[in-house]
């Protein structure tokens, strides 16, 4: 039964329906918003506590599920109960819970596990000071972790958990790009790359075992270069470190480069500190340089469930990462470029198996 209340339904949303969808369709997906946080700890807890990974072998009553998981009967129940509504558990014909496709992907599929220790480990509990991070433009989410004005100045004092989540979530999205670009990139011959933003190198990485000739110079802050020049130091004098921070305004870049490239990296800027940064790329930059930009564009997916995904990741920088970037659609990041004074030359859509977009700028 749906309660009553004060507020008057919108006279345009009394016209005759075209679809089979009723009022208790629609406040059945209100009320699974209204719980959320409740089903997605439920889905985590019946993942990491043993019960899904025991069914995916075999279905189970919740009498074996307790004795094997070691947890209370009244425990197993009340998770199997929510399973069974959250789609990830289904009841046998003879009584047995069994895994659901749904369940086995939830357990199973990397992509999904990476989201959900990301959202658990990274974002879940500052994720409460959402509507303050939007007000104010500042990741106030942060603070559960340590008083850093960005994550980024964190990273490395992040508490162990997080810091793998954190990583495991960045590299899942970044790597499975690479074998892709990198032959669209190496195509024209560079032999000097800059990689702004390099993490702890492994685009760097991929580049130097590509081409036995080509140079990197790797762009970042000190605490994620020192962990870079650990994971490169067999290429020796091929790659070199410029640390700096792109926001500074006296910092420079490394000049003259045949390509620079910023994979997943803008996105964790404004749209004005966008701009900024490719303006000092492009006093950097020579005649003839590639700019590269490596991007998941919202607007550009095939699936709308890459868009969903990509869109909650927006609230994530807004509350944890820095209060002020997102993941951008195609239009936003060309007025960047644009208001940066670099041209737009190529475009590359659908790269990798996520539909990752490539953007190859320069002067014009």
């Amino acid at each position: 039964m749906i309660a009553k209340n004060s507020a008057k339904l919108n006279p345009k949303y009394r016209r005759k329906r075209t679809n089979a969808r009723t009022m208790a369709d629609v406040a059945f997906d209100a009320q699974k918003l209204a719980f959320a946080p409740f089903s997605f700890q439920a889905a985590l807890s019946l993942r990491d506590l043993g019960i899904l990974n025991l069914l995916n072998q075999a279905p189970a009553a919740d009498k074996e599920l307790a004795q094997k998981t070691k947890l209370s009967l009244y425990a197993v129940q009340t998770l199997l109960e929510n399973g069974v509504c959250l789609g990830l558990v289904q009841k046998t014909p003879a009584g047995l819970y069994d895994i659901t496709k749904t369940g086995w992907f939830w357990l199973c599929d990397p992509m999904t596990r990476a989201n959900a220790d990301f959202v658990n480990d990274v974002c879940y509990l500052g994720m409460h000071s959402l509507q303050k991070s939007l007000k104010t433009g500042k990741p106030t989410g942060l603070k559960v972790f340590g008083k850093w004005k960005t994550v980024y100045e964190g990273l490395s004092k992040l508490p162990p958990k997080a810091r793998k989540s954190w990583f495991t979530f960045d590299h899942f999205y970044s790597d499975i790009a690479f074998p892709e670009i990198l032959p669209l990139v190496f195509s024209r011959g560079p032999r000097q790359i800059v990689d702004i933003g390099a993490n702890t190198g492994k685009w760097a990485k991929k580049c130097l075992e590509y081409s036995p000739d080509v140079k990197i110079t790797l762009v970042d802050l000190p605490g994620q270069l020192a962990v870079a020049k650990k994971n490169l130091k067999k290429f020796g004098a091929r790659a070199a470190f410029w640390p700096a921070n792109v926001l500074d305004p006296n910092a420079a870049l490394p000049p003259k480069a045949d390509a620079v490239l910023m994979s997943q990296f803008l996105d964790c800027f404004s749209e004005k500190q966008i701009t900024d940064i490719l303006k000092k790329v492009k006093k950097a930059a020579g005649p003839h340089t590639d700019i590269y930009i490596l991007e998941p564009l919202w607007d550009r997916q095939e699936f709308a469930a890459a868009a969903y995904c990509l869109n909650h990741t927006s609230l994530y920088f807004t509350n944890i990462a820095n209060g002020n970037s997102k993941m951008y659609a195609f239009e936003q990041l060309k007025n960047c470029i644009e208001n940066a004074g670099l041209t737009l030359k190529e475009t590359f859509n659908g790269v990798g198996r996520f539909a990752y977009t490539l953007l190859r700028c320069g002067k014009k």
